[in-house]
């Protein structure tokens, strides 16, 4: 069973979730988004805290509310760290877990720890845990298919995204030929102008009576 929390922190709200127990703990490990963010306390036992990251947000620069919700929650689902103050706790993506076979039960290490952050907290915020505890909901869930589906809704944003793109590009690169008609034209123009000025004959000189004597 995964249980799932509701951040108010920023809004909008966003999803936290974490296993119910260390045999859930494995299969999120595997199963978790890639792009979600993982939390724990550091050098303690606790739960595994995910952070369904919303569009558009940087792991980088999560709000600092919503960092202290996650945090919260880690703490307070944590048999040791919850009687403890100034815990820190560690905080990454997902996909920068690493599990190995020789690892025990909920274990984990990292393939780059310089993608892990660290957020110091001071002690038990009791508003905050009780805030997110009565958002609480345990559902069954279906990681394969979640990931299949998750594959799927991923995928078909991609192929409209490129679908933009290559119709982005089609018309730009129209807009870049009618431009280049357009000087290759006044090109032309001018050329011809300057021609036609070179080519007319100069004005012949002398008087009028000349001319007539000329003729005549």
């Amino acid at each position: 069973m995964v249980l799932f929390f509701k951040s108010t922190a920023i809004d909008p709200p966003v999803v936290l979730y974490m296993g119910k127990d260390k045999v859930e703990n494995e299969d999120l490990i595997k199963y978790a988004w890639p792009q979600d963010i993982w939390f724990h306390v550091d050098k303690l036992s606790s739960a595994h805290v995910y952070l369904r990251m919303p569009d558009g947000m940087a792991w980088e620069t999560i709000p600092e509310p919503l960092l202290v919700d996650c945090a919260q929650l880690v703490k307070a689902n944590s048999i040791e760290g919850n009687k403890k103050d100034n815990l820190t706790i560690i905080y990454t993506p997902a996909d920068n877990l690493k599990k190995t076979g020789d690892m025990a039960v909920g274990q984990v290490s990292f393939h780059n720890d310089k993608r892990v952050k660290r957020i110091h907290v001071a002690s038990r915020e009791n508003p905050i845990v009780n805030r997110l505890n009565k958002t609480k909901a345990e559902r069954q869930v279906d990681h394969e298919q979640e990931r299949v589906d998750r594959i799927k809704t991923e995928s078909a944003v991609r192929r409209v995204a490129a679908q933009q793109k290559k119709k982005t590009d089609e018309e730009l690169a129209r807009q870049r030929a009618a431009e280049k008609a357009a000087r290759s034209y006044d090109t032309l123009f001018e050329q011809q102008a300057e021609e036609d000025d070179d080519g007319m004959a100069e004005a012949p000189k002398g008087s009028v009576r000349e001319w007539e004597e000329d003729f005549m």
